[in-house]
């Protein structure tokens, strides 16, 4: 891999991850209403699910998605579905959570299988796929260097995101905050699920 596609890899990397999408989205709003402790196991979920998806798009599963409608739309279809059931639960919660409060959570496991049904994650996996590792006589050696520079930016960016979260939970413990703070959160999860209708 030249030092020019190296380059346009973290640009790409860096836009990609530090958008607003539904794993940042999570990731704040889970920080703000547990803690980054709590926060942490989706944060680091992320990551590993999405290198796995990466991996699957890799071997040609992505290819497949890409080439059968049907298997197309359902990965869609689940991922609304499921970005509108978050945003309904996140859109009610009015109190800070504390350890052991399950009001708002996404768990390691719900974190890994989220990336599989996002469509944002999808894109930009078949993206790096496409650009730099399909058609390649190196492809296994890109791939080495393509896999860990994006786990390490969705851990960052991710990480990034559930900080402010974390740093928000003072100023909205007053008042109705918290609650409209949610509902912001939600609403974006809700404009994310519309935008992945289009796509």
């Amino acid at each position: 891999m030249t030092w020019q596609e190296f380059t346009a890899l973290l640009v790409l990397a860096t836009a990609m991850s530090f958008s607003p999408g539904p794993n940042t989205t999570l990731s704040t709003a889970l920080a703000a209403n547990g803690g980054l402790p709590r926060a942490m196991r989706f944060v680091l979920a992320v990551p590993i699910g999405w290198t796995l998806l990466l991996a699957l798009c890799a071997a040609g599963v992505g290819a497949l998605v890409v080439a059968v409608p049907p298997l197309r739309w359902a990965i869609k279809a689940l991922g609304i579905g499921y970005l509108l059931w978050l945003a309904f639960k996140l859109s009610g919660s009015a109190t800070l959570g504390k350890a052991g409060d399950a009001s708002v959570t996404v768990g390691f496991g719900q974190g890994v299988m989220l990336q599989f049904v996002n469509i944002k994650a999808w894109l930009l996996a078949l993206t790096l796929v496409a650009g730099w590792v399909a058609g390649h006589a190196d492809a296994l050696q890109r791939f080495a260097i393509v896999a860990p520079v994006m786990l390490f930016y969705a851990f960052v960016s991710n990480f990034t995101y559930a900080l402010v979260g974390a740093l928000l939970r003072g100023w909205l413990a007053q008042g109705r905050r918290l609650l409209w703070f949610n509902r912001a959160m939600a609403a974006v999860l809700v404009l994310t699920a519309a935008w992945m209708v289009k796509v």
